[in-house]
Parts: structure tokens; C-alpha cells; sequence
């Protein structure tokens, strides 16, 4: 059986993503930061392994006790959080920590299992960008910035592999179905100071209301399960594509950001 680690498996797209390889008869090495949700996933019969990627002692023990288990066939990088706010508000530790997470720790665990991949004479490793690492809309600069940066460490990456037996590729979802907008309100209430800035009105206006109200969701979201599909082509496709783009907002984007002028792509990111 071949065997995948996918990181950021507690709910959302990394835990249907473990759920489904699982399923197809991969084994799953799911890599969570709390321990009841690696309770879980050991209970769900993958291999539960703890992981703080903004933390480079758990990062390099992650990795070495990833590679115990035997051969790892392919990588999935999807653990990322949100820190909602203007960026005029964003302290520099604000952009410090979310990069650690979202970039440096997510390179950092990529780079310790290559070696691994080239020992092995194979290997995948699929990063889980966002449709904001494409086009960035208000209030979402912070994670927008880690995702850009993740889409040009990730197109370099493939190019330098290219005369390896190692595959790189990227998933850009747009709106799923998960917590992150939830979970992104502890970082929200730690480092915006938001009734101090000079767009207060606008963040009770907006981003308050879709941080603490209860929504329907956007209204082009899908589950989790329409990433897990494209992640299934992306892991056991002799030949994946560069890059896989998940639901119609990641689409338009995609096109927007080919044919639209700058001033053109302004008024359709503002909106949102």
C-alpha cells in the first residue's frame, strides 16, 4: 500500500483528504497540533503523528518519525490558518507567525522529506494553495501573502525537480466548507487591533459581521470533497497537472488574472 502524510488533518480539507487516500487503500499518516484530534485519527486507524509547523523541533521530529513507518509515497502540505484584518492594522509578528505556519514550517517539513523521495526513486508532493494565492480580495492580506508565496516556492520547485522522480504540484481551492473561518478568529482577537484603527466602521460593517455571525456560506462552496477529488488525480495519476483549480470563484480568478488589466482585476477582487 502506498503511503501519504497529509498535514493539517483535524477537520476541513485535510481530515476528508486522510479520510478518502484512506479509503482508496493508501496509508495515511495524519499530522494534527492537538492531541484530542490525534486521538482521533489514530482511532480512525491512521498513523497520528503531532506536528506544530511553527515550531522547527516539531517539524524535524514529524519528519523523522514519519519516515519509521516505511516508505512515504507522496507529501500533502494543507495545515494553514487565516489572520483576517487590513493590512495597515497587521503587526509585524502578525505577518511573522502566519508565514512560519503557511510557509516556513510547511518548507521546511517539504525539504526534509526530498531526500527521502529521491532515495526512494519516486515521490509527490502536493501543496494545497487557495484561490486567494491567485487574486487577493480585502481583509484576507496576511493569508493571501503566505499563498502567493506558496505558489511561486511551489512553480520553482517543479521547474528544479523537473530531472527528479519527484512530482510537484498545487491544489487551489476556493470557497470549502470548513473552519478556517472560525478558527481564524483567535488570531483576529490576538493581533488586530480593530477599534483602534481608522477603518473601525468598516470592520463592524464587514468583517465583524461575517467573522461572528452565522452565515450559509459563500454561494459557490463545496465540501471538502470536491479537493479530495482533485488530490486523488494529483496523488495516483501517472502524469499530474501542475496545478488543480477547485470550485468556479478559483476558475474565474484564474482567467481574471490573465485577461483583466490591473484596474479591471481591482474592481472584481473588491468585490470580494
Amino acid at each position: 500500500m502506498p503511503t501519504v502524510l497529509i498535514t493539517g488533518c483535524s477537520s476541513g480539507i485535510g481530515l476528508d483528504a486522510a479520510r478518502t487516500m484512506q479509503a482508496r487503500g493508501w496509508t495515511v499518516i495524519a499530522t494534527c497540533r492537538k492531541p484530542a484530534d490525534l486521538a482521533a485519527r489514530a482511532v480512525d486507524g491512521m498513523i497520528a503523528l503531532p506536528l506544530d509547523l511553527a515550531d522547527p523541533a516539531s517539524v524535524e521530529a514529524a519528519a523523522a518519525a514519519a519516515i519509521t513507518h516505511g516508505p512515504i509515497d507522496a507529501l500533502v502540505n494543507n495545515a494553514a490558518f487565516a489572520l483576517p484584518g487590513a493590512v495597515e492594522d497587521l503587526p509585524r509578528d502578525a505577518l511573522r507567525t502566519i508565514f512560519e505556519v503557511n510557509l516556513f514550517g510547511t518548507h521546511d517539513l517539504t525539504r526534509r522529506l526530498i531526500p527521502h523521495f529521491r532515495a526512494n526513486g519516486a515521490g509527490r508532493i502536493v501543496n494545497v494553495s487557495s484561490v486567494l494565492g491567485l487574486v487577493g480580495i480585502p481583509w484576507r492580506g496576511a493569508y493571501s501573502a503566505t499563498k502567493f508565496a506558496l505558489e511561486g516556492l511551489t512553480d520553482v520547485m517543479r521547474l528544479e525537480m523537473a530531472d527528479t522522480p519527484v512530482r510537484v504540484v498545487l491544489i487551489e481551492p476556493g470557497p470549502i466548507t470548513s473552519r478556517i473561518r472560525a478558527n481564524s478568529i483567535p488570531h483576529f482577537e490576538a493581533w488586530i487591533d480593530w477599534r483602534s484603527s481608522p477603518r473601525a466602521d468598516q470592520y463592524r460593517a464587514s468583517l465583524l459581521k461575517r467573522l461572528y455571525e452565522p452565515s450559509g456560506g459563500d454561494r459557490f462552496e463545496l465540501p471538502p470533497s470536491a479537493v479530495s477529488a482533485k488530490l486523488v488525480h494529483a496523488l495516483e495519476s501517472p502524469r499530474p497537472r501542475a496545478r488543480y483549480r477547485v470550485t468556479t470563484p478559483t476558475r474565474m480568478a484564474a482567467v481574471a488574472r490573465r485577461v483583466m488589466s490591473t484596474r479591471a482585476l481591482d474592481w472584481f477582487a473588491g468585490r470580494g
